[in-house]
């Protein structure tokens, strides 16, 4: 089923998750028994990050340099399908354009479609950290509007080669990313919200934010969107702080800022045990008051481990 026809249907919020691939040597059985605790809350949808190659360089004795693959995670269409098959919720993969070229794009959503996936998140993707900045491939998408037309042309049946006969026609249900703190990499809210009108009005159906700690960011930022004539459903997306390192980590990484409030409370604590009760008490609240606002769904970004998102969610669910 759509992301679109599960949020029609909802008679109150939902309950969603995200999960990362297992790192290379980790097994799919210890993916699915972290996760397991989760299903509990009944989510119709299942989101799987794919992360590109990274590569670091590796010097030999004669001076030369090779360049070398790390950090390489399963495929996220194998799991998307371990998921579907096991739990019978829809899986929702994620599809990046940094480092994949249009026709691999066009490989994945073939086989996305073969298994029967009917949602997918179009994402830019984030440069590699050797890399100061996004580079896309050659004969690679630059923008997520290239990706979401992409989707949405094999929708239509349109294929890469024009020689494909007979081209059978997908019905992905096409997400975006959306950010209440504007992204790092937009001048102004205003230039932002362009953009993402410009991926609506390509085709996708449904906005998912990146985290965001003050509900009120998140309330403003919708009131922009539609100001902005862009009426698809916007999904809150969700992270407690766990551990001291997050407390930093988290506004560096994704640009964004942490109420008065919530720092206040984090200054006291000196473990990440007392972290992570202030993180999930902040992110009860949180969810709470996201419910009475009558939100489409709470999109957890779990990093896979479903303690402290089980936590919040038996307290709002």
């Amino acid at each position: 089923m759509k992301i679109t026809e599960h949020l029609k249907n909802a008679k109150s919020t939902l309950f969603s998750f995200e999960i990362l691939p297992p790192l290379k040597g980790q097994s799919l059985k210890e993916l699915l028994e972290g996760i397991e605790p989760l299903m509990e809350f009944k989510p119709p949808f299942v989101d799987v990050t794919y992360h590109r190659e990274e590569f670091i360089y590796k010097k030999h004795p004669n001076g030369l340099l090779e360049k070398v693959s790390t950090k390489k995670r399963p495929g996220t269409v194998g799991i998307c399908a371990a998921i579907m098959n096991r739990y019978h919720v829809d899986a929702v993969p994620h599809l990046l354009c940094g480092g994949f070229t249009k026709e691999e794009t066009e490989n994945a959503l073939i086989d996305l479609n073969f298994i029967g996936v009917d949602n997918v998140l179009a994402l830019r993707g984030d440069a590699p950290k050797t890399e100061g900045r996004f580079i896309p491939e050659p004969e690679g998408h630059q923008f997520a509007t290239e990706l979401v037309e992409q989707i949405v042309r094999m929708n239509q049946g349109k294929y890469l080669h024009e020689e494909t006969e007979n081209s059978f026609h997908t019905d992905f249900c096409v997400g975006v990313a959306g950010y209440p703190e504007k992204h790092f990499e937009a001048p102004s809210m205003k230039f932002d919200l362009k953009y993402l009108k410009e991926k609506v009005d390509r085709g996708a159906e449904y906005i998912v934010t990146q985290m965001f700690f003050d509900n009120q960011k998140y309330f403003e930022y919708v009131r922009k969107v539609r100001e902005a004539g862009i009426e698809v459903p916007i999904i809150p997306g969700i992270k407690p702080i766990t551990t001291l390192g997050q407390i930093t980590m988290l506004p560096r990484t994704f640009f964004l800022d942490l109420p008065d409030a919530l720092t206040d409370e984090l200054e006291k604590c000196k473990t990440n045990a007392e972290v992570k009760e202030v993180g999930i008490a902040w992110a009860i609240g949180q969810c709470k008051e996201l419910v009475a606002a009558n939100v489409p769904s709470l999109h957890f970004y779990t990093m896979s481990k479903a303690d402290a998102t089980y936590k919040i969610a038996k307290e709002v669910f």
